[in-house]
């Protein structure tokens, strides 16, 4: 995820990076651009047809709107995605206090353990998210062995077990009470319920139909203007083309990009600086 700061506007505007729009469509603008030079050509010098602004105007505001709605549905989803990543961040955090108040500092090696599955969870839960299994990432121990993890396919889920089988012990050993066993019980699910939430986000994404029938209109839209445009502004059309074609792939590929907020994407959420943030935060309470 890049940092900025979002009062320097006017720098903003001249700054290029490697997930700008514009690169990744420079190809196709090129192509666009000649194909738009050649049917206004044909158009000026042999067919003259009549301007056709008035409908490309109403298909526009149509498309606006489908536009619009593609965007706020995306960033819904990144938003929704950020808001269960914080609540990772505080449940870890409010588990390991816990964690601390009630487990008695001569039990430094369950403290450990807890310190090591807590970390361990939101690793997992980034590489589930990713579909991916780095075992490298995560805190081995004998409570937690590479050889163990490796025929598991849900790797979140088992450390979760891991952790619910800690705080079982907690109890067995008398250092907290049925209500507190309870509240770290309720605080260990709040773990299942937010990978719960991020799972949903990715795996239900916009609607297929809806997805292709944006694309088709945006791509029929755009291989028409130059008609619509070149009786009324000539060889102008060109430019004005190519710059209508920027702005509605730009929108769909930035819909498209931050509507799966847990990957590697420039725009994506900066899930791995969160989990070092937790890491850290777990360690300092703990050990």
């Amino acid at each position: 995820m890049i940092k900025y700061n979002p009062k320097n506007w006017f720098s903003l505007i001249f700054e290029f990076h490697k997930s700008d729009t514009l690169r990744k469509l420079i190809y196709i603008l090129l192509i666009y651009g000649l194909y738009a030079t050649l049917i206004v050509f044909l158009e000026l010098r042999y067919t003259k047809l009549k301007s056709t602004i008035e409908i490309h105007s109403l298909l526009g505001f149509v498309l606006g709107l489908l536009l619009v709605f593609r965007t706020n549905t995306a960033y819904d989803r990144w938003w929704e995605a950020r808001k269960l990543l914080g609540a990772l961040v505080n449940t870890s955090r409010n588990l390991a206090i816990k964690i601390n108040i009630f487990l008695p500092e001569s039990e430094a090696e369950k403290r450990n353990l807890f310190s090591k599955q807590i970390s361990n969870y939101c690793y997992s839960l980034k590489n589930h998210l990713r579909d991916k299994k780095n075992i490298r990432e995560l805190e081995l121990s004998a409570d937690l062995t590479d050889k163990e993890l490796h025929p598991i396919n849900h790797i979140p889920n088992y450390i979760a077990q891991k952790i619910y089988s800690l705080t079982k012990n907690m109890y067995d050993k008398e250092y907290i009470t049925d209500n507190i066993y309870l509240t770290i019980d309720d605080q260990v699910k709040q773990f299942t319920d937010i990978i719960g939430g991020c799972e949903r986000i990715k795996k239900t994404p916009i609607p297929y139909s809806y997805n292709i029938f944006l694309k088709k209109f945006i791509f029929i839209y755009t291989m028409t203007l130059p008609l619509g445009l070149a009786t009324r502004f000539d060889y102008w059309s060109i430019p004005i083309s190519v710059f209508v074609l920027y702005i509605l792939c730009s929108l769909e590929i930035l819909a498209a990009e931050i509507e799966d907020p847990f990957g590697e994407d420039t725009n994506d959420l900066p899930v791995d600086e969160i989990c070092l943030t937790i890491k850290k935060n777990i360690k300092e309470i703990l050990d």
